[in-house]
């Protein structure tokens, strides 16, 4: 295993692991991220807001994260940009995205999946970098 280097999370902790609280409220708000990027995105479609609306646009994204995390192993580094955040961002649109194409009656225009893909990475890097700063103040 590597060294862990100054931009990991095991370096801002004196542990060698990061706590488990940490990891899940990581996770917990990514998965709030994916889920307001559905009811931004119904919303400006007029598509409903009721959570089996949202919910009916949040679930394939929301897979899709639970996948990045696990092949990431992100738990270990929640608030990882590179490569963790980044591959964690890639793997939640094109595995959504599969997923709402064979799943629901949800379209994948290119148009869709560049927005996506732009508005999750500044939700969910965001999240990272502002998760990063917090932690590098105590």
């Amino acid at each position: 295993m590597a060294e862990p280097s100054p931009h990991d999370d095991a370096a801002l902790t004196t542990h060698t692991s990061v706590r488990p609280a940490r990891s899940a409220i990581g996770f917990g708000a990514d998965a709030v991220l994916v889920v307001l990027f559905a009811v931004v995105g119904n919303r400006s479609h007029a598509s409903g807001l009721s959570a089996a609306e949202v919910w009916s646009t949040a679930w394939p994204f929301l897979m899709g994260l639970a996948l990045g995390w696990l092949i990431t192993v992100s738990w270990r580094h929640p608030s990882s940009i590179w490569p963790s955040g980044v591959v964690v961002v890639i793997v939640t649109v094109a595995s959504g995205m599969v997923m709402r194409q064979l799943f629901t009656d949800g379209g994948v225009q290119l148009s869709f999946v560049m927005v996506a893909t732009l508005t999750l990475a500044v939700f969910m890097l965001g999240r990272r970098l502002v998760t990063r700063l917090l932690f590098r103040r105590r």
